[in-house]
């Protein structure tokens, strides 16, 4: 057995190459990784030795060389015609890439970082995977490890197997090198797009019980399921709702969400105090619900939640007594530590394609257009709701008082109907209080439903043709309006 090895990533590469020794193999490595292997005891050849060739240009040209290119890419029925070249058989490549995105994000470096050689041998390797095997993750090392041991050789099974991985991994690679470039000099999306995305985790279905589904990733998780019940995919949306939403505050917020919505929101002195006023917006909807937290979930939090189901737990940080108090007398609640953020971009399929859009910045402007203006505690309830509406299915409807929801209308398909579902979720509290929504206001009725149910001020973005009966329904009712100047739809 013939084996070249050039790795970045140096985890586990040493047991691995024992195992190929011990067999009889025979090692030839790049300097870098020659020089690891070697200081290890590890008997190695340099891959000059099959080139009769040194490597030039600093580096830049190591591999890409006949006598490499050769001995990977001839089929088992051309061994013949690479011997009378003297060219040497390889039967297994272990190549992994220097993470791209970890370079300094410096056009001269980054074209430095770009990997030719490694690339080039993986796809070789992995075009030819009927004999030769390729290896790009240090993960299936022990599996490799394994069937060397038991039969001396890498199952056609596995090298197939280990052959698309090598693909996708290239793929990723110049997903990353593309999207990086054009990052570098433009700060438009590309009119290229490409992703590449690998399972982190199993899902036993998708939205419904009868659909197949996975969950890929592009990088690093930003959660860690601590314990409970597998993740689901509609765990998955409803988190990241949650997350997002509480973040947009500073001070303890809780939101509790249901199918990718919120049914209760609120601010507090702490986060028990918060999360009794954000169950009290609607507790009937709560259950089953997720709830996410932006801070700390200690013991008393935790005992707060005894006496309801819910599926989820999203906080940045748990304390040892909460999780050991929910795994007694919540078994099946997933508790899960979110950390960072999401991407900027976010994705959605299309028939024939996908759509791409930026989250965008989410400032505003408060514009103050009625006569009356809402005072400090109307203008605090007004920008509290208006973080929450940003996180509610369109059309959209926020009533909120004293910094938590007290009625939410949302996924409504005319804007005065999402109004009064608010209203009647509000359950006779909307007296005083202020009304956040998504978009403009088409139509002054929807600020006569809002004036019967006594609401006093309301945030939207403007932009109706109508704006100016919309305003006028306001003065007439004294309710004191602003406008954001931006919309906020969610579908």
């Amino acid at each position: 057995m013939r084996v070249l090895i050039s790795v970045s990533d140096k985890r586990g590469i040493e047991d691995l190459a024992r195992e190929i020794i011990s067999l009889g193999g025979e090692i030839f490595a790049t300097s870098g990784t020659r020089s690891y292997l070697s200081s290890r005891g590890i008997n190695i050849k340099g891959i000059e030795e099959l080139t009769n060739f040194p490597e030039i240009l600093e580096g830049r040209v190591k591999t890409l060389h006949p006598a490499i290119f050769g001995g990977i890419l001839a089929r088992s029925d051309q061994l013949e015609e690479i011997k009378r070249l003297s060219i040497k058989s390889i039967d297994m490549v272990i190549v992994n890439l220097y993470p791209f995105e970890n370079t300094e994000k410096v056009e001269n470096k980054l074209i430095e970082n770009i990997d030719i050689g490694g690339v080039s041998l993986i796809r070789a390797a992995a075009k030819n995977y009927e004999r030769v095997t390729v290896v790009v993750d240090p993960d299936d090392y022990p599996e490799i490890i394994k069937e060397l041991k038991e039969n001396r050789e890498v199952s056609i099974e596995k090298r197939r197997e280990l052959a698309i991985k090598a693909f996708y991994h290239t793929s990723r690679y110049d997903s990353i090198i593309m999207n990086t470039l054009w990052g570098l000099y433009h700060k438009e999306l590309s009119p290229y797009f490409s992703i590449a995305g690998s399972e982190k985790i199993k899902l036993r279905y998708g939205e419904n019980p009868h659909q197949e589904a996975k969950y890929y990733s592009i990088q690093d998780l930003p959660w860690e399921l601590l314990r409970g019940k597998e993740i689901s995919y509609n765990n998955i949306l409803d988190m990241e709702s949650a997350w997002d939403l509480v973040n947009e505050f500073k001070e303890p917020a809780v939101a509790i969400i249901k199918h990718n919505s919120p049914c209760g929101v609120a601010l507090g002195k702490n986060i028990i105090d918060a999360y009794e006023k954000a169950l009290s917006s609607d507790p009937m909807s709560a259950y089953g619900g997720i709830v996410g937290v932006n801070e700390t979930v200690d013991i008393e939090f935790a005992e707060k939640l005894r006496g309801t189901f819910y599926e989820v737990i999203v906080a940045p940080e748990f304390t040892r007594e909460a999780i050991d108090l929910f795994a007694r007398y919540k078994k099946d609640l997933r508790v899960v530590l979110y950390h960072g953020n999401g991407n900027d971009i976010s994705f959605r399929s299309s028939a024939g394609g996908f759509l791409v859009q930026r989250k965008g910045d989410d400032s505003i402007e408060i514009k103050y257009v009625t006569s009356k203006r809402p005072d400090d505690a109307q203008m605090r309830d007004l920008i509290f709701a208006w973080n929450v509406v940003k996180h509610v299915k369109s059309n959209a409807i926020v009533i909120a008082k004293n910094g938590m929801t007290v009625g939410i209308g949302a996924g409504q398909m005319s804007r005065v109907d999402a109004v009064r579902v608010a209203v009647m979720k509000s359950m006779g509290r909307s007296e005083g209080s202020v009304l956040a929504s998504d978009a403009f206001f088409p139509f002054p009725d929807d600020i006569e439903e809002a004036a019967r149910a006594g609401i006093r001020a309301i945030i939207q973005p403007g932009g109706s043709k109508r704006d100016d009966e919309v305003i006028s329904a306001a003065e007439r009712f004294g309710i004191a309006m602003v406008f954001t100047g931006k919309r906020f739809f969610r579908h």
